[in-house]
């Protein structure tokens, strides 16, 4: 048997590639290392365009979203500097608090709903792929076996098999000479004060919810609830440990009290999966090629950063939904020949723009009185609403304007603006009517795009809309929600470059 598409890797992004696949009529096999969906947590929000992405799928509210449409948060932090975003009227850092482990099971849930199976216990071992395809090799409990597919995407972590085994370098480099701890920890009740956001040890107080930098280190206490508390420790100039040392509860404690300068007593809970984690905290790379033939990666597979502004998940997502429509155009043969290598050329650049402000943040955190200074300077530019407002959109993730033409419209390349248009069937978002996961034109021209737009019919929604002010007299939505036209003019070049030729000739008859 021979499948359309294999994804190694069940986590958030393998999970969104496979709806997005299923969304376009192709049903991917999904395969999992591990026998139980993921109950370690790590991630504790989704944070940036990759919200509104979620909207579009209709998975915003089911993922605990509160509000009609997604909201911008009023606060951050950028290098564990405060970054106040209450007086951007266009603030555009959207967030979404939502724990990893509760994000799989919604992923898993609607993947399920579009007909994705995801086979567990099953690891990809190794492959041979040729022009036509790939031969996956595969060890599960019933033991070895192979199967063919036409593509083979990686979606299985910065430790990705399939990466290496394709021999992709994962450009970049490991700070020696750092080291982050962390765990999920329970702390004395009595010391944490959630009314004031601190830990009350009496002779110290230690705030909550934020990176805090000390002259010989950085700390985080987060609660995630139930009296468990995610401690955080980053020591400068100290080499971690190797791999075969168990990370223990008593070293992160430690590492705090260098830290901080007092002990804080603490232990693993004991009713959900212990989260004890050391790495080298200046571990930032980068996939030399997403594509190598017929594999492909994402998320964490193609890049690692610092978990510094949370944008893992952002960057992940999207990359799934960037590729997700564009293979179901090769296995549907409609595909313009260049479209497949637009992933790489839109999603590598996003990476290496994460990978630059998680290291600019990290390094903000350092001590040292030069540090001292220069983020004495960061700070006063935070005064400036322009500069809040320019990084908010770098953390958001919506700074970085897709490869176009040189007379494209200013929206062409970004992500579509969130609008309420008047339709046939009622005042609709934006985002209600991307549900689909169809390429999208917006018509607010009664109707003459419409029937420019025709013979692609088969591939592209056309919808008439009114909006008092709309910001083009069209605008063409790819599946993954950015803008591939906007305008008046040179529509059908758009449709053709992006969707292929037309189903229907000029005449009127089929292709």
């Amino acid at each position: 048997m021979t499948e359309g598409v294999v994804i190694a890797g069940a986590g958030p992004n393998g999970l969104m590639l496979a709806g997005e696949l299923a969304l376009a009529g192709v049903r991917p096999l999904v395969l999992e290392s591990r026998v139980e969906p993921n109950e370690e947590p790590k991630a504790n929000a989704v944070m940036g365009q990759a919200v509104r992405l979620l909207d579009h799928r209709g998975l915003h509210h089911r993922l605990g979203g509160d509000s009609q449409r997604p909201s911008p948060v009023p606060r951050f932090l950028f290098g564990a500097l405060p970054l106040d975003l209450r007086d951007l009227a266009d603030n555009p850092l959207h967030g979404l608090a939502v724990a990893q482990p509760e994000l799989e099971r919604v992923l898993a849930r609607w993947a399920g709903e579009l007909g994705v199976e995801i086979c567990r216990g099953t690891e990809v071992t190794g492959f041979a792929q040729d022009a036509d395809s790939v031969t996956v090799h595969l060890h599960g409990s019933d033991g070895p076996r192979t199967v063919r597919t036409r593509y083979l995407v990686g979606c299985d972590g910065g430790h990705s098999t399939v990466r290496r085994h394709a021999g992709i370098a994962f450009v970049g480099a490991a700070g020696e000479n750092t080291c982050w701890r962390a765990a999920r920890v329970i702390i004395d009740a009595a010391v944490l004060r959630m009314d004031t956001a601190e830990v009350d040890l009496g002779h110290k107080r230690l705030p909550l919810y934020a990176w805090t930098r000390t002259a010989t280190g950085t700390y985080a206490i987060m609660p995630t609830g139930g009296g468990v508390v995610h401690v955080s420790t980053i020591e400068w100039d100290q080499a971690p440990p190797g791999d075969d040392v168990p990370m223990t509860v008593e070293e992160l404690r430690a590492s705090l009290r260098r830290v901080v300068g007092v002990d804080l007593t603490m232990r693993l809970p004991a009713d959900e999966p212990p989260l004890l984690r050391r790495r080298n905290g200046g571990n930032t790379r980068v996939a030399e090629h997403y594509q190598l033939g017929r594999v492909l990666l994402v998320g964490d597979a193609a890049h690692v950063h610092s978990a510094m502004g949370a944008p893992g998940l952002n960057v992940g997502l999207q990359d799934a939904a960037n590729l997700g429509w564009k293979l179901a155009a090769q296995l549907h043969g409609w595909a313009p020949p260049e479209l497949l290598a637009t992933y790489q050329a839109e999603r590598r650049p996003a990476a290496e723009r994460v990978a630059a402000h998680t290291q600019a943040q990290t390094a903000l955190l350092a001590p040292g009185q030069q540090i001292t200074a220069l983020r004495g300077v960061v700070a006063e530019l935070f005064g400036d609403a322009a500069a809040r407002r320019r990084i908010a959109a770098l953390l958001a993730g919506i700074d970085l304007r897709y490869p176009t033409g040189p007379d494209a419209h200013p929206l062409t390349g970004y992500f579509a603006p969130e609008l309420t248009v008047t339709t046939t069937a009622g005042v609709r978002r934006l985002a209600e009517l991307a549900r689909t996961g169809r390429p999208l034109l917006l018509d607010f021209t009664a109707g003459e795009l419409s029937t420019m737009a025709g013979p692609w019919g088969d591939r592209v929604d056309a919808v008439l809309a009114r909006h008092p002010d709309p910001p083009a007299a069209g605008l063409l939505m790819r599946p993954d929600g950015y803008l591939a036209w906007a305008g008046g003019d040179g529509l059908t070049d758009a449709l053709a470059a992006w969707f292929g030729p037309p189903a229907v000739t000029p005449g009127g008859g089929r292709r």
